[in-house]
């Protein structure tokens, strides 16, 4: 049965969503927060709970940096961090980290392995991956290694990634923008096929963002949050396979073209109410529980994110819909978060 995390809404905060019952936080990354360094106050501030990014950017940091950083975290919290890259979309990786992002599927695959023979490697033993893309013949003169099986998951949006992320990661993370149809008839099947060609006898875990935005006093609001988060989601080219699976062409045509002209409002009603119904869990928080059932068996197996939307929202107002989103996962649980 899924259970119900939430991306990191900060220590105070997640100290009583933890109390609260809450199994999981995970973040994202942009330029205004390194996914590591929230993943460490998300470590600090819990006992209990899972924590890990979801997604760091794989490719903008080297396999010895992404395992530095997870030996670090499972230092403060052992048993409890799992390590979720995803390729990111290939102008940032050009653009704003400045690094190589060709092949993304190929890529990505090498540093699961690269990154792993990092975790895995004893004290004493040579650390040793050698692909087209990464190379790693590491000597440490120090007794700082030991093997530690922090689970490495990948983000596998579209099919090719998907399997990746079955064959070689221990896992796979969804995405927001993921429906019931995506799942079951792309994602999962690809996952599937990827680790039936792996050695592994574990079934991949899934862990998957939910797009979640209640608000009991302003309904439409939250439907409108949402409605231009799937729109800012849809800029990116690397989903289109997803826009032309669900017959969403059109409308993702007026979203691009209202961006690249700043119309945010007509890139926001570009986003129809079937998209809303197919992606969103939102409006009253009655509304939000009868879409949550919709979807159930549809949504990541594991854990599944209640992810508040972030595009033109104010950290407020996030804070508000992560407080309410927690009245989804248990009688009596949508106690005051703080502000």
């Amino acid at each position: 049965m899924t259970e119900f995390g939430m991306p990191w809404p900060g220590a105070e905060a997640g100290r009583i969503a933890e109390s609260l019952g809450v199994p999981a936080f995970c973040t994202g990354e942009f330029v205004d927060h390194d996914a590591y360094v929230t993943v460490a106050e998300m470590a600090a501030a819990t006992d209990r709970a899972l924590i890990g990014p979801a997604i760091a950017y794989g490719f903008a940091r080297t396999p010895f940096a992404h395992a530095a950083a997870v030996r670090r975290l499972w230092k403060q919290a052992p048993g409890r961090v799992f390590a979720g890259l995803g390729s990111g979309a290939y102008a940032i990786n050009r653009d704003w980290c400045g690094v190589e992002a060709d092949r993304p599927v190929e890529r990505m695959t090498e540093l699961v392995g690269a990154v792993r023979a990092w975790l895995h490697a004893e004290n004493g033993q040579t650390v040793r991956y050698d692909g087209e893309f990464y190379h790693v013949r590491a000597k440490v003169q120090a007794p700082v290694l030991g093997k530690i099986d922090a689970p490495i998951l990948l983000a596998g949006f579209n099919k090719r990634m998907a399997a990746a992320a079955g064959r070689v990661a221990d896992g796979v993370i969804g995405h927001g923008l993921f429906t019931a149809d995506w799942w079951t008839e792309v994602v999962r099947p690809a996952v599937e096929r990827g680790a039936g060609e792996s050695e592994r006898d574990a079934r991949p875990s899934e862990h998957g963002w939910l797009l979640c935005a209640i608000n009991d006093d302003d309904p439409e609001r939250a439907v409108t949050d949402i409605r231009r988060m799937i729109a800012f989601y849809l800029t990116v080219r690397t989903y289109d396979p997803y826009v032309r699976f669900h017959g969403w062409t059109k409308q993702v045509e007026l979203i691009r073209e209202a961006f690249a002209e700043k119309r945010i409002d007509d890139m926001t009603r570009a986003v129809t109410d079937d998209m809303v119904d197919a992606i969103g869990i939102c409006g009253s928080t009655a509304d939000a529980a009868s879409a949550l059932r919709r979807r159930e068996g549809t949504i990541a197996r594991d854990i599944a994110f209640l992810a508040p939307p972030s595009f033109l929202v104010s950290e407020r107002r996030k804070q508000a819909y992560s407080q309410a989103s927690l009245a989804l996962l248990e009688p009596g649980a949508n106690q005051d978060l703080g502000n």
